[in-house]
Formats: structure tokens, C-alpha cells, sequence
């Protein structure tokens, strides 16, 4: 099992070193608050070691303890992607269930992100096999959209050339019966991983979203203000300047920084670069805007052809903006 393992590792994941900046070849000037961001992906690359080379799950779980918690959601990224990579190369499996419903619990979101990681690894036939069937409310089933987000940062990541230079849109693919959704959903991981490519400088990423064609800046908004909420790696005054770069879409920034938010509060753990975040862009705390997510999940529901997932973000648009005064 070991040697199968290594192998596993060998041919479904990059190394530590191959996740770096400088190795990507990203603009990035090393500072403390960007080898903060650089630690993420190195976090993901371990979660992922650890799930595709024990034998039991149990191992890896209590290995995914030790980790920071500033760091263990994104370790959870990478030991689910193992998880779903290994289910859907056996007959049976099981171990992407049994993660998210026993350790990986609280961290359910980025759970489903890591689902998204090993899509970009797996054949599109596969990848019906990949979401486990999960109905308990507190595993928020209808975030399984999460999965394309994932799925499109990895693109975006591993490829910056073709998909944010090139700017290259994704063929759809039926998920949740919403195919007319799926470009929406990896752009949303596209901006998130805008954040890392530039490594949180404001006027960088900025840059990166305009270069985009308009229609697809709210959902790269979205994923920065993900990304700049849950990661961190800026300042209070950068906070405050990608608000501004953001512009109309502010909302979207916003939105993005409410799920940031609910995924930290999800955990037990937020770091004080989320809280200030969450503040920057929503006037709010972290606890406020927790609620508030809640409450707008329990009123998404499919609209039109529209998925629940959609209808929960819009939800929270509405909401904040309706707090203007």
C-alpha cells in the first residue's frame, strides 16, 4: 500500500516546491503577508500526501488535526481531493463520505473546493462519481457548486496562461441540472485564484479582473473577496482599495467575503485578517454575517432554472445592500 501510494502521489499531485510562486513563475515579491498566501497551496499539497498514502482514514484525520487551524481548512482541500481521487479509482468507496461527515465536518466547504481539485486530475466521465450523496442540512448540500469554484481555481492556477491570460472559458458540464451555470461557478475559482497569482496586490489583481471580459467580473469579484477574506495577505488599507477598485461590484466582493466568513465561523476558528475583511468590505462582523448566510440558505431555493446556490448569493447581496443607509 505504500509503494501504490507514492505512486498515487506522484502522478496526481505537484510537489511543495512546484506549488511556489517563484516556481509558477507569479509576479510575486516575497514578503511575510505573501509567503502567508504561499502557505496555503503547501497546506493543500500535504492534506493531499497524507490522504492518498494512508491506509486509513482515521491516520489521516488525526494527522489533519496537528495542522495550524489557520491553515487546516486548506490541508482538508487537499487530503478530499485524495479522498475523491481514491473513491473513484476503487469500487465502492467511500472515504469522500465518510471525510465529510466525520473530521472533515466542520470544514465542508472547502471539502467540496477539494472535490473541485480532483475533478481538474480526473476524466469528466468520472466526475459523477466524485460528490457523495449528503442530505444532513449542516453539510449544506446545495454548495456542491463549490466543486466547479474548486475545479476553476486549479485551472487557473496550474495553466495561467490559457485561463487568465487567455482568458479561456470552460466547456459546461450538466451539474446540479444547471449546465447554463457552470462558467459562472469556475469563475468564481478563477478569481479566487487571481488573489494568489498576484499574490494580494490590489492593484494587480484589479488589473486581472478588468482584463476580463465585463461579463464575467461580478463572479471573479466574488472569488477575490473569497480569497482576500479566508487567505488574507493584505493590510486594512489594501482592504479598503480593493473595495474601491471593485467599484460596482462591490456587492460581489462583499458576497465573497460573507462565505469566506461563514466558512471560517464554520470551523471554531477566524483568524483576525478575516474579521478585518469581512469589516472592510461589509461594514459587519463575523458573527453578523454568519447569520446572515444562514439565513439566506435557508431561504435559497431553485428559482427558474436558477440553482439554490445562486439564489443564496444573490440572497446576500440583497441583504447588504438593503443595510445601506
Amino acid at each position: 500500500m505504500p509503494a501504490l501510494g507514492a505512486l498515487r502521489r506522484l502522478i496526481m499531485a505537484p510537489s511543495l516546491e512546484e506549488v511556489g510562486f517563484a516556481r509558477r513563475g507569479f509576479n510575486v515579491e516575497p514578503t511575510e503577508r505573501t509567503r502567508q498566501l504561499e502557505a496555503v497551496p503547501q497546506a493543500v499539497v500535504t492534506g493531499f500526501e497524507w490522504g492518498i498514502e494512508d491506509r486509513d482514514l482515521a491516520t489521516t484525520e488525526r494527522r489533519l488535526a496537528l495542522v495550524d487551524p489557520l491553515n487546516r481548512g486548506f490541508a482538508y482541500e487537499g487530503a478530499t481531493m485524495a479522498c475523491a481521487i481514491r473513491d473513484a479509482m476503487s469500487r465502492g468507496g467511500h472515504r469522500t463520505r465518510d471525510l465529510l461527515q466525520g473530521g472533515g465536518r466542520p470544514h465542508i466547504f472547502l471539502n467540496y473546493i477539494g472535490i473541485g481539485f480532483a475533478m481538474a486530475k480526473l476524466p469528466r466521465p468520472l466526475w459523477k462519481k466524485l460528490v457523495p450523496y449528503l442530505h444532513e442540512p449542516d453539510l449544506y448540500p446545495a454548495m456542491t457548486w463549490l466543486c466547479v469554484d474548486g475545479y476553476g481555481f486549479d485551472r487557473a492556477y496550474f495553466d495561467p496562461r490559457t485561463w487568465v491570460d487567455g482568458q479561456r472559458t470552460d466547456t459546461p458540464y450538466t451539474w446540479d441540472g444547471a449546465p447554463s451555470y457552470w462558467q459562472r461557478a469556475f469563475d468564481q475559482g478563477v478569481g479566487r485564484a487571481l488573489w494568489f497569482i498576484h499574490g494580494g496586490h490590489v492593484g494587480n489583481v484589479s488589473a486581472a479582473v478588468r482584463a476580463f471580459a465585463g461579463d464575467r467580473w461580478a463572479d471573479l469579484w466574488s472569488g477575490v473577496g473569497l480569497a482576500a477574506t479566508f487567505a488574507g495577505g493584505s493590510t486594512i488599507n489594501d482592504l479598503n482599495a480593493l473595495r474601491a477598485e471593485a467599484g460596482h461590484h462591490a456587492d460581489h466582493l462583499a458576497q465573497g467575503a460573507v462565505f469566506a466568513a461563514k466558512a471560517r465561523h464554520h470551523t471554531g476558528f477566524v483568524p483576525e485578517h478575516s474579521s478585518t475583511a469581512v469589516h472592510a468590505f461589509t461594514g459587519r462582523t463575523v458573527e453578523a454575517v454568519a447569520r446572515l448566510a444562514d439565513d439566506c440558505t435557508t431561504a435559497a431555493t431553485e428559482d427558474g432554472g436558477v440553482p439554490a446556490y445562486e439564489v443564496w448569493r444573490r440572497n446576500v447581496r440583497q441583504q447588504l445592500s438593503a443595510a445601506v443607509v
